[in-house]
């Protein structure tokens, strides 16, 4: 046994979905995915078609593309659950009795390093189908040391998740003129993990068609799903069509017995259930970077993206470093829910339970935050001026200095292990939270301390009084699900750096965004009242107006 088999006992550690992070196909998805595959597929003359599944499970996707097929099929499948090869083996043999079966128990990845590695491509024949929904299992299940192996083993960098390899390994096996199906999360399109997976996509496929189903629900657990459909590299490059579907709230132009056949269909289509949908087509825009995040691209996308660039002055990563706040790894320590008495190093802190646009609701935590500045450096204070807090933090000392990392760094004992820069506590902070349905960033002139679960910048006040403006405003949700193409389930989206360092501001000089800044200023000292909804309404537009844009519904 190989260590590759040994990473991909994904049955482990995780619960029966795919037992192992990954939800069964659904018919109707095997369906699509199936007919996708056969309508890229070139003709195979004088053998049988060489079918692969490298996870196969009770066996879906393999059915739905046999029904699909014509002639003799060789059946290769790999799986790791015993129990789910049997049945996918009793459910093939008897809806296609005349196809051939060679399923095996164990690992795909195996597989290739076995038969396809060190260039030895002639050492084993090839694929000329592929459909495959590869498990997802991140690297904290995974394990770092496995994580570790794969990365090297399959040339990944980043968070490694298992289907990235899988992804890398179907694409190694896939004939030259073969044609796959492959269903991902859709976060691969977008996040830093899947940098090198989607350049080995790039370079070592044809890619044809990319299906974002977004939050269509296809999957019973929260699982945004992409389909990749691809040729092997012995075709000629070329950009691959893009096509997605989210929820909308707009009335809708066109009615669809379900949401895939809604595919067909552009603009707003509703479904039986009641929802509605916002379909767009284009083609695949990378940045012409292999690793690159990809987009959607559209003349109609394109169009609106190159007016706001018309009208950008600067980027919110231009007016400020954007940062996480604190890391204690004590939290139970520095940051208890209660107080059995007040300490000296006590300071107000901010978490995204007090999260609220505009402005935050009193902050009603502290933490314990034994950091200062001295003639402009960040220092550790000393204990013996505050004895509150040198008494509590002592009756805690054996669970501070069970964090070796912060001994071993040559620290004090009672650090906060993350404390951020303590000059920056006391001025304006924009501060914002991670995962919502609508974009949450509020002005924090309290000077706290801002938590881990939030992010914040500093920088000129009018610059953070207009970013607060353009970061609440529906037009930074347009342009975020325009620009970045990741939504996550129930329409929530993902506000971290390497996306919120990218919005765009208009001229701070210009009326219209001077305008902006004054009525965000009269926005929050009104919101003291009550909320505000028609004076949030009127900034709203005032931003659009900034970009050279008209509202839109979103």
């Amino acid at each position: 046994m190989t260590e590759a088999v040994r990473i991909t006992k994904r049955y482990e550690d995780v619960g029966e979905t795919k037992s192992d992070g990954v939800n069964y196909t659904p018919r109707t998805l095997a369906d699509f995915v199936a007919d996708r595959i056969v309508a890229n597929a070139a003709p195979v003359s004088n053998r049988p078609v060489r079918v692969l599944d490298p996870a196969v499970g009770h066996g879906e996707l393999l059915l739905a593309l046999l029904d699909r097929l014509d002639g003799p099929v060789e059946v290769y499948g790999f799986e790791t659950d015993p129990d789910a090869l049997e049945e996918a083996r009793a459910r093939l043999s008897r809806e296609h009795p005349n196809a051939e079966l060679k399923l095996r128990t164990g690992s795909f990845l195996d597989h290739v390093l076995d038969d396809f590695a060190g260039g030895l491509f002639g050492a084993a024949t090839r694929y000329d189908l592929i459909i495959a929904n590869p498990p997802y299992v991140r690297t904290q299940i995974i394990g770092a040391e496995r994580a570790r192996l794969l990365a090297s083993q399959f040339g990944l960098s980043g968070r490694v998740d298992l289907y990235h390899a899988f992804l890398l390994g179907m694409a190694t096996v896939l004939g030259p003129d073969g044609a796959a199906g492959f269903i991902v999360s859709n976060r691969f399109m977008t996040t830093k993990g899947g940098a090198s997976a989607r350049a080995g996509m790039m370079t070592d496929i044809r890619l044809r068609e990319i299906y974002d189903l977004g939050d269509t629900k296809l999957f019973e657990a929260a699982v945004l799903p992409a389909v990749l459909i691809a040729r092997g590299n012995g075709g000629d490059a070329q950009t691959p069509s893009f096509h997605s579907i989210y929820q909308a709230k707009a009335e809708a132009e066109f009615v669809s017995p379900d949401v895939l056949t809604a595919l067909q269909h552009e603009g707003i289509v509703a479904v039986p259930d009641g929802r509605a949908f916002l379909v767009q087509h284009g083609t695949l825009d990378n940045g012409n970077d292999p690793a690159g995040v990809w987009r959607l691209a559209s003349e109609g996308v394109e169009r609106w993206l190159a007016t706001v660039k018309q009208n950008t002055w600067r980027t919110f990563r231009e007016i400020g470093k954007i940062r996480v706040g604190i890391k204690t790894c004590a939290d139970k320590v520095f940051i208890p829910k209660t107080w059995d008495a007040e300490m000296e190093l006590h300071r107000p802190l901010t978490t995204h339970h007090t999260a609220q646009r505009f402005r935050p609701k009193p902050p009603h935590r502290k933490v314990l935050y034994p950091h200062h500045m001295v003639n402009g450096r960040k220092q550790t204070v000393d204990l013996a001026n505050y004895p509150a807090s040198r008494a509590y933090l002592e009756e805690h000392r054996q669970t501070l200095e069970s964090r070796s990392y912060v001994i071993e760094a040559g620290r004090e004992w009672y650090e906060i292990w993350v404390p951020q820069n303590p000059a920056d506590w006391p001025g304006p902070k924009l501060v914002f939270r991670d995962i919502c349905e609508q974009p949450t960033f509020w002005m924090d002139l309290e000077g706290t301390v801002v938590n881990g679960d939030c992010y914040w910048l500093t920088g000129n006040e009018d610059l953070l009084w207009l970013a607060l403006g353009v970061a609440n405003s529906t037009f930074i949700e347009r342009f975020y699900d325009r620009r970045f193409n990741n939504k996550l389930y129930a329409g929530r989206r993902r506000f971290i750096t390497q996306y919120v360092e990218q919005f765009p501001l208009p001229d701070p000089a210009s009326d219209d965004a001077r305008t902006i800044v004054e009525a965000c200023r009269d926005l929050y000292a009104r919101l003291a009242d009550g909320p505000q909804p028609d004076l949030e309404k009127r900034i709203d537009e005032m931003v659009w107006t900034a970009f050279g844009l008209a509202v839109e519904e979103v």
